[in-house]
């Protein structure tokens, strides 16, 4: 797809992340509708690229709703909002655990359900959900995280294959450990040595290639930690050792401590 002119949804554009991937749409020439809960950040990034806002909290199902009739003629939808969501199961209230699954998960479903068959109908369209290189490869402190990434992936995918004879794309997008902005650089965690960083602009960069060449999958993180998922993924115990001898769990415990107030 080219997306010149093209109307592009993106929700959690106030975080690091989301800022990022506007001002490449943006650059691109997409016409840009911004959702956020942040209005001191959201007007002034829709300013700067003259797009348009909705305010919005996900976590509350009436406010999705009121995004999706407010959302005409969408031809990219890029689900990005999040929350950390990480920490062990047990320290959280049901409250918590209801708002990561609400923001995570069933917004980007409900959006999805939403929009797909508007954009078959004018002829195509692509939906990009962020997940997270911890929807294939799940860490101590995580579990939660984790099923809301686990379930994105698996939601994505077999929803490509719903709409890959309408025209409709769907790209799944799995960032590692980003730096400068976003959760990971907000939690202020060190990871052990050789494990590298990508940036918000690669994330953008990787999600304005999916839209382009309709990729189903793009992974955005260094060689040395894409290897690590894959073990992962074929040999989850012996990953999970070696993950323990490089101090994952003192990494975890620093993500949940510094994500927390962000619940």
């Amino acid at each position: 797809m080219d997306v010149s002119g093209k109307t592009v949804l993106l929700t959690g554009a106030t975080g690091g992340l989301g800022q990022a991937i506007a001002r490449a749409f943006a650059a691109r020439g997409a016409r840009l509708v911004l959702t956020g809960r942040r209005t001191d950040v959201l007007e002034p990034l829709a300013a700067e690229l003259g797009a348009r806002t909705i305010a919005v909290d996900l976590s509350v199902p009436a406010e999705v709703d009121r995004l999706i009739a407010e959302s005409d003629d969408v031809d990219v939808l890029i689900a990005n909002a999040g929350l950390p969501a990480s920490g062990r199961i047990e320290r959280f209230t049901v409250e918590e655990i209801d708002r990561a699954l609400h923001v995570n998960l069933r917004a980007p479903i409900v959006l999805s359900r939403a929009l797909a068959p508007a954009m078959a109908d004018r002829g195509g369209g692509h939906i990009v959900l962020m997940s997270s290189l911890s929807g294939k490869a799940a860490m101590a402190g995580g579990s939660l995280y984790s099923a809301t990434k686990f379930g994105l992936r698996g939601f994505g995918l077999a929803l490509r294959e719903d709409w890959r004879d309408r025209g409709v794309g769907v790209s799944i997008v799995f960032p590692g450990f980003i730096r400068e902005a976003g959760m990971f650089h907000d939690a202020g965690a060190k990871l052990p040595p050789g494990v590298g960083t990508r940036t918000p602009r690669d994330v953008a960069e990787a999600t304005l290639r999916a839209v382009e060449r309709n990729r189903g999958e793009v992974s955005v993180a260094p060689p040395q930690l894409l290897g690590g998922t894959m073990l992962s993924q074929v040999a989850p115990e012996l990953a999970a050792k070696v993950a323990r001898r490089l101090g994952a769990g003192k990494v975890a415990g620093e993500l949940a401590d510094g994500q927390a107030d962000k619940r």
